[in-house]
């Protein structure tokens, strides 16, 4: 099984692709989801949060004030880097374990949704593949105002921030245009599946984790025998 980072840019869009490759069959980790489970009352990052952000970094009903958050993560760089910190190694965490069990099934590819991958390099060195969802700056604009949450500048700050979308788009593998029709979007989604899929990067994996597990055993047999000989 190889592994497929699906990325891009704040409002670019991720969520439609991601949606559209579950209904193409496709086994798909979100990052985003992850992270909402950890963070939730009691959870392994919302203990971490309450430790490190102080009270104020929760609602009253005990849920993490996300907006509180967002807007201090994306002012401060400083408070950015602890946030990711303390809460990337338990999405990495979680993903490792979900991606093992796909393998042990046997499945061709796994799609993992990491919002900021090339700028965390989150699993980056396991990745076979590479998709950046795209569109443009002022699309993102558009969309991130109908959210009703943020003003234009808060938006706009929140997309500079990132990594530009055409540096994304650069070192990708594959580019998902997400600035025309949504069957348009489709049709491009729909190509890389098939791409993927006709793809033996597998089973250069599996011939990799086989030899791998063949010099364990032959490296735990030799120093079996050595001692008890």
């Amino acid at each position: 099984m190889y592994i497929v980072g699906l990325t891009g840019g704040i409002a670019s869009g991720k969520t439609t692709v991601m949606d559209m490759l579950k209904n193409l069959r496709c086994n798909v980790i979100d990052a985003e989801e992850i992270a909402n489970q950890i963070l939730k009352p009691g959870g392994a990052g919302w203990k971490k949060i309450k430790k490190y952000f102080g009270p104020e970094a929760f609602l009253d009903n005990g849920e993490l004030n996300r907006r509180y958050i967002a807007n201090l993560t994306f002012s401060k760089p400083e408070k950015n880097q602890l946030f990711i910190m303390l809460i990337q190694p338990l999405i990495r965490s979680h993903i490792m374990w979900k991606v093992v069990r796909l393998f042990i099934c046997g499945h061709q590819f796994v799609i993992i949704n990491i919002p900021l991958l090339y700028e965390s390099k989150m699993m980056m060195s396991y990745m076979k593949y590479t998709i950046v969802v795209n569109c443009t700056e002022n699309q993102q604009v558009e969309r991130l105002l109908k959210l009703g949450e943020i003003t234009e500048m808060e938006a706009m700050s929140r997309i500079k921030i990132q990594m530009n979308l055409f540096k994304k788009s650069d070192l990708a593998t594959f580019i998902v245009d997400n600035s025309s029709s949504r069957e348009y979007t489709q049709e491009q989604v729909e190509r890389i599946v098939r791409l993927l899929r006709a793809s033996k990067a597998q089973w250069k994996s599996r011939s990799i984790f086989f030899l791998g597990f063949v010099s364990l055993s032959v490296a735990a047999a030799a120093v079996y025998y050595t001692k008890f000989k």
